[in-house]
């Protein structure tokens, strides 16, 4: 198991054009987090899920989300930037969608799809024919998590879908805390 520290090591050492999604995808798998490594990146609240940064360069940057028991993001996307996720901690699920319909003014239709469950053993990506989804920490696993995800490029907004609604709109993002210090 790597620590955090060899991790982002690691992934610095890709170079640029070898940042794809089969290279990063293997790297992640071959390459295993210490959950105790994270430590200083972990602030876990029950009111939302946290996003904390733990590095970031001009071809990727690396959060550590902490997820309490029920947690659920909302249905989004990462605005055509590359994501893979691993969970040193916990268990969680991935909700896809496929974009059915939708149109300039707001309007659109989803229709779920594949869910993927990831775990310390099984880390996951973002598949770019299918950049829509959830993520979440379902009530039956029972215990908090922890995800790294990896975003090439960063990117500070996205859209955020409502499946109810038909509806979506463009978020800011925002850290809870940067390179293990609460924002």
């Amino acid at each position: 198991m790597d620590t955090i520290n060899r991790f982002v090591e690691g992934l610095c050492a890709i170079n640029e054009s070898e940042f794809t999604i089969p290279r990063v995808a293997r790297y992640v798998l071959e390459h295993p987090v210490d959950p105790v490594s994270l430590e200083p990146y972990l602030f876990y609240t029950a009111t939302h899920y946290t996003r904390n940064l733990i590095h970031k360069s001009d071809i990727f940057e690396l959060i550590a989300i902490c997820w309490d028991i029920g947690q659920v993001s909302q249905i989004h996307n990462h605005q055509n930037q590359n994501c893979w996720m691993a969970v040193p901690v916990g268990c969680l699920a991935v909700q896809n969608y496929h974009l059915v319909r939708f149109d300039e003014k707001g309007f659109c239709q989803l229709k779920k799809a594949n869910r993927v469950i990831m775990d310390p053993q099984n880390p996951s990506f973002v598949d770019p024919a299918m950049p829509i989804h959830a993520v979440l920490n379902l009530p039956k696993f029972r215990q908090r998590a922890t995800s790294l995800h990896i975003y090439s490029r960063p990117y500070d907004r996205c859209l955020v879908y409502s499946a109810q609604k038909s509806s979506y709109w463009d978020v800011a993002l925002s850290y809870d805390s940067q390179y293990g210090i609460r924002s």
